[in-house]
């Protein structure tokens, strides 16, 4: 990365705005990684395990379309300390008063979900500083935070199994405090920003028919990298008998493979064409996920397996992005939203979907292959848009689409 980019933004505010969506992750992805420990000791369900997990991620992309609208309208330095307050609160109160019920966990999942919108304000907050050649590398650098649920899946079982489950919300507490004090030392706001959106634009947007293909393309391709990190760990308990700890590591395997690809799909997609490598990764994505549905002898195997599907939809989340400026490259804000509200709806039916199919059938093998029937349909529907999309961009966004 050359000196330019350094010298034509603000590093200070890059690396605060990285450190708050780092953290924010991995909060809000927490629950995952101690699901089983929880659902044990509330003695709570399969089903209603994946209803725990699953809750902060649509909590959090509901929430993402809130804090896009108080960033806009406050600023992203002032949503973020509004966010980051009510997700320091929220664990300082599951630490102290506990979690008794499967409802108390449903409310904290709700609140944590304010840490999984953090997306709506790192990634404006350090992109406005820098010019159009040089935003790509910003929001590449910033969104590279979505890396903190690795640390989540690596330490949180253990740290359970050494001092109990309710004190991890207290442990998590100390990051996210000193997180919280180097936002608001170091980021500062752009001194030029665009115009807040207003409502109809999203309404607007909604009208253009691509906008529910990127959705849908997104809700796949981040949905199913969120939901897998999140029924991971579940998953290799159930099916395999790993302890919490084991199949934390396991998961987070799948979880790093996942977010090391996001920045490299982004580039892969700059180099072969966008269109041309997203159709590759639902293909790869998809055979994987296809094949682990059936039984497998080898938690090896199957984590093999997971850690390429990962890589595929890691890349594809990149590679959506990368495609998102060519499509609407006069309402970015408003898509940026739109399509990461859809990720993280994707990822919340991913989830409580396959913990509602293992209670009622005993099994995930169906909720794979509806998940990898979902990766051919969004193949399916991208190759069929590509003519059209072929005629209706221009030329410049063609040539850099490479379709």
């Amino acid at each position: 990365m050359n000196t330019s980019f350094w010298k034509a933004g603000h590093a200070p505010t890059l690396f605060a705005a990285f450190l708050y969506f780092d953290l924010s992750f991995m909060v809000w992805y927490l629950l995952g990684p101690l699901a089983v420990q929880i659902a044990t000791d509330l003695q709570l369900t399969t089903q209603q395990r994946a209803l725990m997990v699953a809750t902060p991620i649509l909590s959090g992309a509901v929430l993402r379309f809130l804090m896009g609208l108080l960033a806009d309208r406050w600023s992203p330095k002032s949503a973020g300390l509004f966010g980051q307050v009510i997700v320091i609160a929220s664990l300082a109160g599951a630490w102290m008063l506990g979690i008794h019920s499967l409802q108390q966990a449903l409310l904290l999942g709700v609140l944590l979900g304010m840490a999984g919108a953090s997306f709506a304000v790192a990634l404006p907050l350090a992109s406005q500083w820098y010019p159009p050649q040089h935003q790509g590398k910003a929001m590449g650098i910033a969104g590279a935070g979505n890396s903190g649920t690795v640390f989540a899946a690596l330490f949180a079982p253990a740290l359970a199994v050494a001092f109990g489950w309710q004190n991890v919300f207290g442990f998590a507490l100390l990051p996210l405090l000193a997180a919280f004090m180097v936002f608001a030392l170091l980021a500062r706001n752009a001194p030029e920003r665009p115009a807040p959106k207003a409502l109809g634009d999203y309404l607007k947007a909604l009208g253009d028919r691509d906008s529910w293909w990127f959705m849908f393309f997104y809700s796949v391709t981040f949905g199913g990298f969120l939901g897998l990190a999140s029924t991971l760990p579940g998953y290799f308990h159930d099916q395999y008998g790993l302890d919490p700890v084991k199949a934390g590591y396991y998961t987070a395997a799948c979880v790093f493979a996942g977010s090391l690809m996001r920045p490299l799909g982004g580039a892969l997609a700059d180099r072969i064409g966008g269109i041309r490598s997203l159709l590759g990764m639902y293909t790869v994505a998809s055979i994987c996920i296809a094949a682990v549905g059936f039984h497998l002898p080898s938690a090896v195997a199957a984590l093999s397996l997971f850690v390429f599907a990962m890589l595929s939809l890691g890349a594809g989340n990149g590679a959506v992005f990368q495609l998102v400026p060519q499509r609407f490259r006069h309402s970015i804000g408003v898509m940026t939203g739109l399509i990461g509200m859809a990720g993280g709806i994707g990822g919340f039916c991913l989830t409580a979907g396959l913990g509602a199919i293992k209670q009622a059938s005993g099994d995930y093998q169906l909720g794979l292959w509806l998940f990898a029937a979902l990766g051919v349909l969004a193949w399916f529907g991208l190759y069929g848009v590509k003519q059209r999309w072929r005629t209706t961009w221009g030329s410049a966004a063609v040539t850099a689409a490479r379709v």
